[in-house]
């Protein structure tokens, strides 16, 4: 077979990232390592789109007259059902499994349970609070300013997945999204994402003046330290990654970052 030139693979890991992690009718043509590899270091650029409807969706709110709870409501909502709640569901199935304290195993078996324990219900709650909370202040700053944080929790949301990807971080399952993805992304691009990611951030927080732009980066990098502690903690716990581990360093990135927005 023909190895597909720059711009084909290019095509096809956009088509990736955007299939496997939003709902946006994207059909997903390749399934094999080389569209995996681009689909994940595209990771951002899908949070970036899901970030900035997300944004949209608080504008248009605030437009209309709505104040900054209700304008934070929508903008949390809007990743929610662009995932059809899918990376939620992974945040809640990993707390039920990280909280049993059962070996790797059993832990596992407790995750692809279709229920969701106390556990991931507590996880779940105070999670969504601290987003909507963190996005009504920063709403309450401008709207702006919210519809500048929204994008940037997408973005570093999907940047962890990129960076989780790395060689070293297996899949604790021989099937799914974690073994079609485990260890697909070289660490050199990977970094090279990373780098252009923290540049963007601080560009977009220098609309808002000189310290802002540090500040992005900082949160940004503050989201991505959180994913990759929970990251550490669960390869050590379930012997790898799954798709559901990948759907809570998503949700436990994109919260951080908010959260670091608003302090400081």
């Amino acid at each position: 077979m023909t190895p597909p030139t720059a711009p084909r693979a290019l095509a096809h890991g956009i088509r990736f990232a955007f299939g496997t992690l939003t709902v946006l009718p994207v059909h997903v043509t390749r399934w094999d390592r080389g569209a995996a590899r681009a689909g994940m270091l595209c990771a951002p650029l899908a949070g970036l789109v899901v970030g900035l409807c997300a944004a949209a969706a608080g504008g248009l709110l605030t437009l209309l007259g709505a104040g900054p709870l209700l304008a934070a409501t929508a903008t949390a909502a809007v990743p929610a059902a662009l995932t059809r709640g899918l990376h939620l569901d992974g945040l809640a199935d990993t707390a039920d499994g990280l909280g049993s304290g059962r070996p790797a195993a059993d832990a596992l078996r407790i995750m692809k349970q279709s229920d969701i324990g106390p556990f991931g219900v507590i996880t779940l709650l105070f999670v969504l609070v601290a987003q909507v909370a963190a996005l009504a202040e920063l709403y309450g700053q401008s709207w702006a300013a919210g519809a500048a944080a929204a994008a940037l929790s997408g973005v570093t949301a999907r940047l962890a997945l990129t960076l989780a990807c790395r060689p070293g971080v297996p899949a604790a399952r021989p099937e799914g999204l974690g073994a079609a993805v485990a260890g697909a992304v070289p660490v050199p691009a990977a970094l090279a994402v990373t780098a252009l990611t923290g540049v963007c951030a601080a560009a977009s927080g220098a609309l808002f003046g000189p310290y802002a732009a540090l500040h992005h980066a900082l949160a940004a990098a503050a989201g991505l330290l959180a994913a990759h502690l929970l990251l550490r903690h669960c390869v050590r716990r379930f012997e790898g990654v799954t798709g559901d581990v990948f759907g809570a360093l998503a949700e436990t990135a994109g919260t951080v970052t908010l959260v670091a927005l608003v302090l400081g």
